[in-house]
């Protein structure tokens, strides 16, 4: 049975930084495309950032040049460095694995960020 794990949320303050991870438990293979995405209250989910297995990455434009994603494929880890943190930028962060040739996706169970000002 495969599980993901984030660790690395908190509260900081304006302006600081965290360093989000995501580690998997179990047997897996052929990840295609990790990623992160957040859900703030009363918001829907939405995409932070991702990378491929061939490390191209795509950001949201509201975290563009202050968020950096990287990942470890032998320990199959990923990485979400978040600085210049913004109230705005408060939500549940969750891990995304994405599984090749058969699509299947892998969810973390969340990990709280909270910014304040």
């Amino acid at each position: 049975q495969v599980q993901l794990v984030e660790s690395g949320g908190g509260l900081v303050q304006a302006g600081g930084s965290l360093r989000l991870s995501c580690a998997a438990s179990g047997s897996i293979f052929s990840i295609v495309t990790m990623g992160w995405y957040r859900q703030a209250p009363g918001k829907q989910r939405e995409l932070v950032a991702a990378i491929t297995s061939r490390s191209s990455t795509n950001y949201a434009d509201s975290v563009k040049g202050r968020f950096t994603i990287s990942r470890d494929n032998a320990k199959k880890m990923v990485y979400l460095q978040m600085n210049s943190l913004k109230p705005e930028d408060t939500a549940v962060y969750y891990c995304n694995y994405q599984m090749a040739p058969i699509p299947y996706d892998y969810w973390g169970q969340g990990t709280q960020v909270t910014v304040s000002s």
